[in-house]
């Protein structure tokens, strides 16, 4: 039966998910750990790929081509560049970019990725669905938005680079995974969203602010995760 993949990057996000899970056992694979499970009685995969674009990319990959999986969701804690996100905000990813990756040398705008694109677009199924479920749930305490994250082998701290990341390419979030699994998501066809829940916001001080933040953000995607999987949005 195909699973549903979940990629994190640190012990704290994985470890989130990993209190919803039931069923657990563990198969190890080039060093990785996936955890397989059920989540709302959905079969599911989690792996924590550690920091950066590079083991974010080479964990997509080892999962897709050892398991069969429905789909990929990536989540976690993120900063915010959009001042209208708060700590503890919960995004949406419509599509994704690379901040940082850069041919304009070549006459190309800043994030083009050639036989790619500008922007990786998610499973538009899977974010209107989202989108649905989130109209339909109860009123909260936080807002969840549907948007833009821009991603970068970088850890942002300054406002300048976050106005200039915030518009150019019009982003919500910054982080330094998603763009790089939602490349081999798109490369190889399968299914791609990501959740991220606002830990920090860039401001030369936010490094604490993410620290004293990370657990709150990632049981937040926990939580949002079980209400996305409570549902039959992955059944289609």
């Amino acid at each position: 039966m195909k699973k549903i993949g979940i990629i994190v990057a640190m012990e704290e996000e994985k470890e989130a998910i990993e209190k919803i899970m039931t069923e657990v056992e563990i198969q190890s694979i080039y060093d990785l750990r996936f955890l397989k499970g059920k989540i709302q009685g959905k079969d599911c995969i989690l792996v924590k790929s550690g920091i950066g674009k590079v083991n974010a990319a080479r964990t997509t990959q080892i999962m897709i081509q050892n398991f069969e999986l429905q789909g990929v969701i990536n989540l976690g804690a993120g900063g915010a560049i959009n001042p209208a996100l708060k700590i503890g905000d919960v995004l949406i990813g419509k599509k994704v970019v690379q901040h940082d990756f850069d041919i304009t040398a070549f006459g190309h705008r800043k994030g083009y990725i050639t036989g790619v694109g500008e922007a990786i677009y998610c499973d538009e199924n899977l974010v209107e669905g989202i989108e649905k479920i989130i109209k339909s749930a109860p009123e909260r305490s936080y807002q969840i938005k549907l948007g833009v994250v821009a991603t970068g082998d970088i850890f942002c701290t300054d406002s300048w680079m976050k106005d200039k990341i915030c518009g150019k390419f019009n982003a919500d979030v910054v982080d330094m995974e998603c763009a790089a699994i939602g490349q081999v998501c798109y490369l190889d066809h399968i299914p791609f969203i990501v959740i991220r829940s606002i830990s920090d916001t860039p401001n030369g001080e936010n490094a604490s602010t993410f620290d004293e933040n990370l657990k709150f953000a990632s049981k937040r995607c926990a939580n949002i995760l079980s209400i996305i999987l409570e549902s039959n949005l992955f059944c289609y």
